[in-house]
């Protein structure tokens, strides 16, 4: 029965998870007055976790309570605040002792919000001393209805103070405060300590600007950006390629998607849930979604290369430029065929079209038909060049293709048959080319193509043409060399570099490579220049050997002639700027990885299919925090858990997935489930204790407190381990406590207490037992609480952890206080020490 009611609680956070992750739209507005639209969470974290998630947490004691009461004529009863007290007792002792001992050695972990934790301990020792001073002091023995309301009004309260606390509203607002940018997506946080960056804040919210003073100022948005998140992604991903370099791409986010859910914040819910699919066989469900992400990330990438691989056969020329000197003689240009039914055969037309280039003097007019035969993917096309000795600017002619036939062979071998079914075949891109003609009777004119190239800082090695126009008589030197800008040099960015170009006769590019340094920058805008200087004519004499006397063939001494004519010089672009951005890929990855990071999709359900077949499914529940997503195979003992709840699996896959309106539709049926479960885990409980001769008082406090314990205890762990700060393991246990309380005791006495009020009689409860356990409890509380604050100090450092020495002390202290706890209630229940 603790199991299935494990496991519909499981489903209860999950819709509350859901829930919380819902976000609205707000505008911040930047010093220069541009308005940035982002989203932010609507329920606020504090509020979220003391009402639907320590709901959720505490709804088994809390409704045990209510259906009890009223399952006895509205009579009170020992399981259900006995329950709720025991339950308390195993949160603050057990759950927090196994809590400080489990954290890696040397590590500690405090509460990132403290104010929230004063206010949720105070109200968690004042809720079980209110609840002594009604059943002792007030009215002893008689509860009334002043008293049960009181105590269920005293939730708003405690929830309203922390959220006062926590937004610093009030007195508070009086006190430093600043943002930062959570790590949950679109989580705006204020932080508390030392002022680390500029004070001055301006965030305008559906209109109102604020700062941390209620007044108006400016701001640098970097404050709220989330750079942060971003960051702590990049470095995942630097240390994964690093860790993994012969992975690929898409291994990498697989694994560097685990790493940032892992490492990610995450509520109360998120760990009750991960701890109970992997009690129960379900398994580790921030490993089965890695695994599902790789899975369709593949599958996306096979259905991309069907989609790619058409019908239809494309003809075009590849590639779609081409450069050649005056005396070249011919040019050959190459045409190719993709895709399709390769099988057949294919005819397409060219032409030739002036451009600058005129047909007869620059080059001869060529028209024709090419076929490609069965197989044939290449063909070419020649087209002859006409040389003169007249200095001429660079000019360039068209080559088109057109009429694209598939064609099948007629009855003769060598007549075809046209077969115009065009979408067998067509043209691709590019189907015209472009040939330049470069002249060669002038040493010619150095540039760079552009002025400005951007490149990515994950290219390695950039290579820069430096073109030569307008001639290419001639030995050239042309030097060159790279200046800062944004981006520094001396490996910092980008390598220094520096040298000599040498173009040979007839030679018309040369090419520059840089060494570009990545250090995956999520955003990068930085700059340096390459600059080419005078170039230089290099004469004959300067190529021979020292001493040796200059022999010129005829050849030679026509070429120094005519390229005496006309000497080389620089063109329109001799400073190049190279701007160096982020690896698109990088950011691309980045990007997506922290939109996958919403948790309300990693525990959420949206079909029923979907449940039931998690429900039939056995996974690994190995939880070990390492640096590989990959799932691995189930171990016995998940076989063993998941036949022993399978049943609980299935039948509770009909509750409706959590996409369903808004996962309120989850909500209720949960809740209504959980609520008749406890009813028939009470029964049970009774006929237990009378079985084995145990009072209900002693049943509660030590069984059904623990068996409805045991997911919290589990998710406190992975909590304390995997995040950050102290607040999802221990912080939400003084606010669950309080609201056991309030909501628990308060909702069923007051029905109680009304019921009997309108028969004109008293709500009367024993106050023997219950008001010994709660006190008891109260004294125990104190010291734990007392103790939590001292080891804030330097010396140990945190809550959480710390040197083993007061590791290991804290926690047997802990135990011990929950074993006295035990023995003590239970000896007071038998009469062997006195109670009240």
């Amino acid at each position: 029965m603790f199991l299935g009611v494990s496991i519909i609680a499981d489903r209860f956070m999950a819709s509350i998870e859901v829930i919380t992750s819902q976000e609205r739209q707000i505008t911040i507005k930047k010093p220069n007055g541009e308005k940035i639209t982002t989203t932010v969470r609507i329920w606020n974290e504090t509020v979220s976790n003391l009402t639907l998630m320590a709901l959720g947490s505490s709804a088994p004691e809390i409704l045990l309570s209510v259906v009890e009461v009223c399952g006895h004529n509205f009579n009170a009863g020992e399981l259900g605040p006995n329950t709720i007290v025991g339950s308390a007792a195993f949160n603050m002792f057990v759950i927090i002792g196994l809590c400080v001992s489990v954290i890696p050695e040397g590590e500690t972990r405090k509460v990132k919000h403290l104010r929230v934790f004063f206010v949720t301990a105070t109200w968690s020792v004042f809720a079980y001393t209110w609840l002594y001073l009604i059943l002792s002091v007030i009215s002893p023995g008689v509860v009334e209805i002043w008293e049960g309301l009181l105590t269920l009004f005293f939730f708003p309260l405690c929830v309203g103070l922390a959220y006062v606390a926590d937004r610093r509203l009030l007195f508070y607002k009086y006190m430093y405060k600043r943002y930062r940018a959570g790590k949950r997506k679109g989580m705006i946080i204020e932080t508390e300590g030392e002022p680390e960056l500029p004070s001055k804040v301006d965030i305008e919210m559906d209109g109102k600007m604020l700062n941390s003073h209620g007044e108006e100022t400016e701001f640098d948005l970097k404050e709220l950006d989330e750079e942060e998140s971003r960051r702590e992604v990049a470095r995942i991903l630097k240390e994964l390629k690093q860790k993994h370099p012969e992975k690929e791409t898409e291994q990498l986010i697989e694994l560097a998607n685990y790493q940032v859910l892992t490492h990610q914040q995450k509520s109360r819910a998120f760990y009750r849930c991960q701890a109970t699919r992997i009690m129960t066989g379900a398994g580790n469900i921030l490993k089965k979604h890695a695994a599902d992400q790789a899975k369709k990330a593949t599958q996306h990438d096979i259905c991309s290369e069907v989609s790619l691989n058409d019908f239809s056969s494309k003809v075009f020329f590849d590639p779609g430029t081409y450069q050649c000197l005056e005396n070249c003689g011919t040019v050959a240009l190459n045409v190719v065929r993709r895709g399709g039914d390769l099988t057949s055969t294919v005819s397409v037309d060219y032409r030739t079209e002036d451009g600058t280039a005129n047909a007869g003097s620059d080059y001869q007019f060529t028209e024709g038909t090419i076929v490609f035969k069965p197989g044939e993917t290449e063909k070419e096309i020649r087209i002859d060049i006409i040389d003169d000795d007249i200095f001429e600017e660079d000019e360039h002619f068209l080559v088109h293709l057109s009429n694209v036939k598939v064609i099948s062979e007629g009855t003769s071998s060598d007549k075809y048959e046209a077969n115009h079914v065009d979408a067998l075949a067509g043209l691709g891109l590019p189907c015209t080319a472009t040939v330049t003609i470069f002249d060669d009777d002038h040493a010619g004119i150095f540039t760079f193509e552009e002025p400005v190239v951007t490149v990515s800082e994950s290219v390695g090695v950039m290579e820069v043409k430096v073109i030569r126009t307008s001639g290419a008589r001639g030995v050239v030197v042309v030097p060159y060399k790279t200046m800062e800008g944004t981006a520094k040099g001396g490996g910092e960015d980008f390598e220094d570099t520096h040298g000599v170009l040498e173009f040979e006769n007839d030679e018309i590019f040369k090419t520059i490579q840089i060494n570009i340094i990545d250090d995956e920058e999520y955003e990068k805008n930085k700059n340096f220049f390459l600059e080419i200087c005078e170039p230089r004519l290099l004469e004959m004499s300067e190529r021979k050997d020292e001493g040796g006397e200059e022999v010129l063939t005829k050849k030679e001494e026509e070429e120094r002639r005519i390229a005496e004519m006309g000497r080389p010089m620089l063109g329109e672009h001799v400073k190049l700027e190279v701007i160096i951005e982020e690896s698109y890929e990088f950011k691309s990855t980045v990007d997506k990885l922290l939109k996958k990071t919403n948790l309300a999709l990693v525990i959420g359900t949206n079909s029923w299919r979907e449940q039931f077949v998690e429900a039939i499914t056995v996974s690994s529940g190995d939880d070990d925090d390492d640096d590989c997503g990959e799932e691995k195979l189930p171990s016995c003992f998940d076989y063993v858990m998941h036949f022993l709840t399978v049943f609980w699996k299935l039948l509770f896959a009909f509750v409706p997935p959590t996409d369903y309106w808004n996962g309120w539709a989850c909500f209720v049926v949960s809740i209504s489930v959980i609520g008749l479960l406890t009813a028939v885990i009470g029964d049970l409980a009774s006929h237990f204790g009378c079985t084995v001769g145990l009072k209900d008082s002693v049943t509660a406090v030590v069984f059904v407190a623990l068996g409805t314990s045991v997911p919290d205890t589990f998710a406190s762990k992975v909590a304390a381990i995997q995040d950050q700060y102290a607040d999802a393991s221990i912080g939400n246990v003084t606010g669950s406590n309080a609201v056991n309380v309030f909501l628990g005791i308060g909702v069923a006495w007051s029905i109680a207490a009304i019921f009997h009020r309108s028969k004109g009689r008293e709500f009367k409860v024993d106050p023997g037992t219950l008001a010994f356990s709660v006190t008891l409890f109260t004294i125990f509380a104190f010291i734990c609480i007392a103790v939590l604050i001292y080891r804030r100090r330097p010396e140990i450092g945190g809550e959480l952890g710390g040197p083993r020495v007061p590791k290991i002390l804290t926690t047997c202290l802990f135990f011990s206080l929950w074993l006295m706890y035990i023995v003590f209630s239970s000896l007071e229940a038998y009469c062997h020490i006195k109670g009240f």
